[in-house]
């Protein structure tokens, strides 16, 4: 069976973003939330939370955007669309990638991209030879099962 075709979401970001982080693409909870990392057991905000030190977790969606806008960060994810049967990465199909190139109107004072997780880091070297610093850094997904802790030190050194 073929699935429909799915969209994703806008980014999270301004001209003052510093950082951004590309996930692959949202799970079916992100979609059904209309939400990036919504799922509940994805770290993604618990992590961002440690980083940033604000209650990210306890805020509702909104709030949760404009924080990591005051800390510089940015979210997005590497496909505007794609076919996909559950939630996992490597079930993407027929992926299209966002127009990257918005990113120099959009940002201007971006200085690092980061990939949450290997999928979205298949777009690195671009980035890099961009002359964006860049660091691929593990899946906040559940799916990926390294500690939390482990997962928090090497995210603090990708993102700060």
């Amino acid at each position: 069976m073929i699935a429909d075709s799915l969209e994703g979401f806008p980014p999270i970001l301004d001209s003052g973003v510093r950082t951004l982080v590309f996930g692959s693409f949202p799970s079916p909870a992100s979609l059904a939330a209309q939400q990036y990392y919504a799922h509940r057991q994805n770290q993604f905000w618990r992590i961002m939370a440690a980083i940033t030190g604000e209650p990210l977790v306890a805020y509702g969606y909104a709030e949760k955007q404009r924080c990591l806008l005051r800390h510089r960060i940015g979210v997005w994810d590497v496909y505007r669309c794609c076919q996909r049967q559950g939630a996992l990465d490597s079930a993407i199909q027929a992926a299209e990638r966002n127009e990257f190139s918005r990113l120099a109107i959009e940002a201007p004072n971006l200085q690092r991209v980061c990939f949450n997780g290997m999928t979205s880091g298949k777009f690195e070297r671009y980035f890099r030879e961009l002359g964006y610093a860049t660091c691929v850094l593990p899946s906040t997904s559940p799916a990926y099962t390294l500690p939390f802790e482990r997962k928090l030190e090497i995210w603090r050194s990708g993102v700060c």
